[in-house]
């Protein structure tokens, strides 16, 4: 059997893990990206932990599902900002806008180079930009995969941008940050998690590795 397992290069779990992102971003610039949820309120002790850091703070609004045109707002604001490094915060359409952004930041061409399907499926060359994922909700898992999915809205299509250099740098799980979600939110987030272990343990692409954290994740969840 051979298998390649890869992931965040850095995983942080626990409650009030989030207090430590401040810490961790200015070790990797001076000038950040905060990609939010439509309500960035919500991140405004995050906002105040880099701000007491010394970290220049640009905020860009993920609003609904994230669209091609919406990241490249993205990459434009980051550009004119001269950010160094992307955080991204919030659920998994922000963490994915946030991993596009970041790979963008940092390697020339359009978009559309790197898009599987509609686009030529490039690989990036260049790393990205250093990318903290702090996920609020439980599901999606996208703050340790390696791709990103975009909605082409001329295309009424979702695509992938895809590249083992999108892992983020370090993705912060903090339980806290999933409190405030409402009880539908979370039964549906939590259903989700359900199902991106039970499909993986059931794939005939399943290994010793990814089995026992599918066990382990399967009895958690039921």
């Amino acid at each position: 059997m051979r298998f390649e397992f890869a992931t965040a290069q850095r995983i942080i779990f626990g409650e009030g893990a989030a207090h430590e992102v401040a810490t961790f971003a200015t070790k990797m610039g001076r000038k950040a990206l905060l990609v939010t949820g439509a309500n960035p309120d919500r991140s405004a002790w995050l906002i105040e932990d880099l701000k007491s850091k010394g970290i220049d703070v640009s905020i860009f609004q993920v609003c609904s599902e994230p669209t091609t045109d919406l990241a490249l707002q993205g990459v434009k604001l980051g550009r004119e900002n001269t950010c160094e490094l992307v955080i991204g915060i919030g659920g998994g359409s922000v963490i994915d806008t946030g991993k596009v952004i970041a790979s963008l930041l940092t390697n020339k061409g359009d978009l559309f180079d790197y898009l599987e399907v509609i686009g030529k499926a490039q690989e990036i060359s260049q790393s990205p930009a250093p990318y903290i994922a702090c996920p609020t909700t439980a599901g999606t898992g996208a703050e340790v995969t390696k791709n990103a999915v975009l909605a082409s809205p001329s295309h009424k299509v979702k695509v992938s941008m895809r590249s083992p250099l999108m892992l983020p740098k370090i993705a912060v799980i903090d339980p806290e940050l999933t409190y405030s979600m409402s009880p539908e939110v979370t039964a549906s987030t939590g259903l989700d998690a359900f199902t991106q272990v039970m499909e993986p343990y059931v794939s005939i692409g399943a290994n010793p590795l990814t089995d026992s954290i599918c066990r382990e994740g399967l009895m958690r969840a039921s």
